[in-house]
């Protein structure tokens, strides 16, 4: 029986081997600020989070992971480069799945520095592997960066690609807004309608709710905006969804990947950052030729990724969740840290499942 006191035995015993190598031990509140989280990620964060009120400190979330609070101490106190590694209970609701546990214990390992960020990621994937050595995972890795470069390079308005860019963590909803963007689509018969009328407030209807005609009036000179913008041509549409379905080995995906920047030559920045991961990674003694990457891997559950992102499952238990993630955010040090920033890469492991994989072999 895997009891809470393995469990914590077992996360002591990563602790541990993270601060071998280098991490400080660092701990944070279990009660988190709610506006912060919410500032990050918008309403969301609500569906997955158990949040709970203070008289005085307001909305408070149960921490859903330990990486913003890690993050906002580094930013506030630490110095360059620091390494971290954390221990302790993350609380997640689940409504769809009652399987699943809403409480748990993560292990974590968080690298701030700037001098090699290749190198960096490499170390973060490499200890992860090591720690996880023996329980027959497959790995699985990507880079968010890469396709967050094609839509910053795209031939077409800012608004548009801002909206892109907003939804890239919502696959069906970058979809369909990238299908309208290159006229794939047809206008709803209301929308065209509306933007063709004279004046599309005629008529007296009542203004309801928090929205005065002002801010409606800017609304409509939005949309009429972009239905005047150029679509988004075929060609870069063809290098958008070859990207989308690179799905190959380091290597060959990496090929594939330049091959598919002759289309989208402003992917090529990012593409050098893969080709230096790969060669730091093989020099961490990681086969890189078996290991896989997809290209839109990351896009529904690691929302303040921004780079190498990857993940570890059991093939033979399709039923767990990963029982390791991680990935680069260095945007995230950037929006909490006032305008400072430094390149940051981590990753966590679930002891629980590693221990429910052990006792399975036995």
């Amino acid at each position: 029986m895997i009891t809470r006191a393995r469990i914590l035995e077992q996360a002591a015993q990563l602790r541990a081997r993270f601060e071998a190598a280098g991490a400080q031990a660092v701990e944070t509140p279990i009660l988190q600020p709610a506006e912060t989280l919410l500032d990050l990620y918008g309403e969301d964060i609500r569906a997955r989070a158990y949040i709970t009120s203070d008289a005085l400190r307001g909305e408070q979330m149960l921490r859903p992971d330990f990486t913003v609070p890690v993050v906002q101490k580094h930013m506030e106190h630490g110095a360059e480069p620091a390494r971290y590694t954390y221990a302790g209970e993350v609380f997640r609701r689940q409504e769809h799945d009652p399987d699943r546990a809403n409480e748990y214990i993560q292990v974590g390992y968080e690298v701030f520095d700037r001098t090699n960020p290749a190198a960096a990621d490499a170390e973060v994937f490499a200890l992860i592997a090591q720690a996880l050595d023996g329980l027959a995972l497959r790995a699985a890795t990507g880079d968010i960066g890469i396709l967050m470069a094609a839509v910053a390079g795209l031939k077409t308005t800012e608004p548009r690609k801002a909206a892109l860019m907003r939804h890239i963590w919502r696959p069906r909803r970058f979809r369909a807004l990238l299908d309208r963007y290159a006229g794939r689509t047809p206008v709803p018969p209301a929308r065209a309608a509306l933007l063709a009328a004279a004046d599309p407030l005629a008529g007296g209807a009542p203004e309801i709710g928090k929205r005065d005609r002002a801010d409606v009036e800017a609304r409509i000179a939005v949309l009429r905006a972009d239905a005047a913008a150029a679509p988004i041509s075929d060609n870069e549409m063809a290098g958008l969804d070859a990207l989308l379905s690179v799905r190959e080995t380091m290597p060959f995906a990496l090929e594939h990947l330049r091959d598919i920047a002759v289309d989208l030559p402003q992917i090529n920045p990012a593409l050098d950052r893969l080709e230096a991961r790969i060669a730091t990674l093989r020099a961490r003694g990681i086969d890189v030729d078996r290991l896989d990457f997809e290209a839109s891997y990351g896009r529904t559950s690691m929302e303040y990724y921004d780079g190498f992102v990857f993940g570890f499952y059991a093939e033979r238990r399709p039923d767990l969740p990963p029982i390791a993630t991680g990935g680069r955010y260095d945007a995230l040090t950037r929006r909490l840290g006032n305008g400072a920033e430094i390149p940051a890469v981590g990753g966590v492991l679930r002891p629980g499942l590693m221990l429910l994989l052990t006792e399975a072999r036995t």
